[in-house]
């Protein structure tokens, strides 16, 4: 009802949203001539009011779907007309307040949106013409008395002063109900870029209160950098974080720089160089990756195209941390031999140390951000020939500690002969007796260390080489073993073997350990192709290259792969490689550190060197594109 007894029928939103065609009335008043286009063109006026208005409103608050609408609040203060210092804008943000929480609104539904128009547009205070004051204070709006003026003029032509006028009330809306269910929230109700802003990535967690207060937590890492990127997203805040001025390397704190002093050596473990908590940012797992190799290769000159194969197979997933590979008559370039190896691996790796004992090569690969935790590297040779000038048999070992781990590696070349086993059992027990390892590196657990035994004087210990021990078997019997298990268990072949035996009885490398073989004999091939022997001797296929390890801890050594290379075929030995995980322990910084030391020379030949083979590859492939043809047919 207006002020002149004039009907006004609702807009009710709720009934458009039914969709219900009958529900969705036209807003016609009463008293007015529809056909009169003046009459009608003035009573818009308002309403268009009312709605800019509601845009305003709806423009500013735009609530989601999942966002329930405030419920009642009491009115701001300071809207009265008694007050003087309100501001036009203060007014307004009060009125679209009450707009969204309040409708006025008659028992009988016939009022209209505008009569809450009017009521504040009522100078006096007073409130409808039914002479009813309202219980709310009126607000100066001068814009919205000027608009319904005009429609209050409208209306008293039309008026008819003797309909009944029914009293208005004031319903208090209850807050809507959301219409689907909330979106998941994170612990912290902060916008995503504020939670990016202030989060701290979990590889950094060591320089936080949560990393101190859970270690567990730690972001593990991987053992290659191919798994970096995977690592550092898998937070679901550090694809932003990646993108901010800070590094993604772990901070340094200024009192770190200040209190640790790395080569004077530290009494407790804690805050170390090689201490726990260094170990841990590095290998949560405490696991070190290691790749043993070992080959003969028969004194030949040339090198194989490709060592991809020997040091990156296929079938692994991962890189590992250390490379060591031992080689028995070498090529007669042995710094050539070097560079191939280090152009294989690339840049992620440098040549920690090399040592050489005639034609026997051993040489370690680090990854490069590992070297840092490396002490000086130490190196020795033993001859088992009669005549020391001769040094194509007998062992060169390097030895070193990472962390608190000491390691040792040795490739030796025993003495060869189908039935000279008890030669081979001398040439290892000189060997153990005579490599004087190590010289100024700490022993880690003097307690169990022998001096008749170099290998009871590190942790960890790969021995690995040309052994030559044989199959006590006859060739036919052994082909047509490995003609029924070929690929399979080859038990029936390691019965005969022996290094198993002698290892069984105790009479040679006591303390080790082999795992298990699923791969055929490796000796002796003709050069070029997969036929054992077919020279006069036809001597009998044999294990003859093998990879052995002792730890002074019982499981420290974990074996991930135990096999051989066949695609490589320029001897007649086919290269054996084992892939190991072992256990690492933390240390003190009382060892002398190497201090980031490795061949340099090499390193940048070897890179150069692969720079080269790319660009060559990309100018034959370009070159094969130029010379290309296309046929037609004229």
């Amino acid at each position: 009802m207006s002020d002149h007894g004039d009907s006004i029928v609702p807009f009710n939103p709720a009934e458009l949203r039914s969709g219900d065609p009958s529900c969705k009335a036209d807003i016609t008043v009463l008293g007015v001539d529809p056909s009169n286009k003046e009459e009608l063109k003035d009573i818009k006026k308002p309403y268009e009011g009312a709605k800019l208005l509601q845009d305003e409103h709806n423009k500013d608050t735009k609530l989601s779907p999942f966002q329930p609408r405030p419920p009642s609040l009491p009115k701001p203060v300071g809207l009265g007309m008694g007050v003087k210092n309100i501001s036009f804008d203060e007014k307004v943000r009060g009125r679209r307040l009450r707009n969204s929480q309040e409708s006025l609104t008659d028992p009988g539904e016939t009022g209209s949106s505008t009569d809450s128009l009017k009521e504040d547009t009522s100078s006096n205070g007073q409130g409808l013409a039914s002479g009813h004051p309202l219980d709310l204070p009126p607000v100066e709006t001068p814009s919205f008395r000027i608009r319904t003026d005009s429609f209050s003029e409208t209306d008293n032509e039309h008026s008819d002063p003797n309909k009944e006028r029914l009293k208005p009330s004031r319903i208090i809306l209850s807050p809507l109900q959301p219409t689907g269910t909330y979106p998941p929230l994170g612990n912290s109700a902060a916008s995503t870029s504020l939670r990016t802003t202030n989060r701290i990535d979990r590889d950094c967690l060591d320089y936080s209160a949560v990393g101190r207060r859970g270690r567990s937590e730690r972001l593990q890492r991987n053992l290659s950098d191919s798994r970096l990127l995977d690592t550092m997203v898998s937070d679901n805040a550090s694809v932003h974080s990646m993108k901010s001025t800070y590094s993604v390397l772990n901070p340094i704190r200024p009192r770190d720089v200040r209190n640790r002093s790395f080569l004077e050596g530290s009494v407790l473990g804690n805050g170390a160089l090689l201490g726990a908590e260094e170990l841990d940012r590095y290998f949560p797992e405490r696991r070190l990756g290691i790749y043993v190799a070992t080959w003969n290769m028969q004194g030949e000159k040339g090198l194989p195209y490709n060592l991809d194969d020997l040091l990156l197979p296929t079938d692994t997933d991962f890189a590992q941390d250390v490379y060591v590979i031992g080689v028995q008559e070498g090529c007669a370039d042995r710094r050539e031999w070097e560079i191939r190896l280090q152009e294989t691996l690339g840049p992620y790796y440098v040549m920690l140390y090399a040592a050489a004992h005639g034609v026997l090569y051993l040489t370690v690969f680090v990854r490069r951000d590992l070297i840092w935790f490396c002490s000086e590297v130490e190196h020795a040779t033993v001859t088992t020939r009669i005549i020391s000038q001769i040094k194509t048999k007998g062992a060169v070992g390097i030895a070193f500690t990472f962390f608190g781990t000491s390691f040792l590696f040795i490739t030796s070349h025993f003495t060869s002969g189908d039935s000279k086993v008890y030669e081979r059992i001398l040439d290892y027990n000189k060997i153990i007796e005579a490599l004087a390892l190590p010289r100024n590196l700490p022993d880690t657990n003097p307690y169990r260390s022998t001096t008749s035994d170099v290998t009871t004087r590190f942790d960890e210990v790969f021995w690995f080489g040309d052994f030559n021990f044989r199959l006590n078997k006859a060739r036919g019997e052994v082909e047509a073993i490995l003609n029924q298990v070929m690929g399979a268990d080859m038990s029936p072949l390691l019965q005969d073997d022996q290094l198993l035996k002698e290892m069984k009885e105790g009479s040679i490398f006591k303390g080790f350990q082999e795992a298990s073989i699923h791969f055929p004999p490796t000796y002796k091939f003709d050069i070029g192709c997969d036929v054992y022997d077919t020279t006069t001797k036809q001597r009998t296929p044999s294990y003859t290259d093998r990879i052995l390890y002792r730890n002074r801890q019982a499981d420290d050594i974990k074996v991930v792969k135990y096999t051989s290379c066949l695609s490589i075929k320029t001897s007649d030995h086919r290269p054996v490689i084992g892939m190991f995980q072992v256990k690492l322990r933390p240390g003190r910084d009382n060892i002398p550190l190497g201090a980031g030391q490795f061949d340099r020379s090499l390193y940048l030949e070897g890179i150069r060197r692969r720079i080269t083979r790319e660009l060559k590859k990309r100018e034959a492939a370009m070159k094969n594109q130029n010379n290309s043809t296309v046929c037609t047919i004229s």
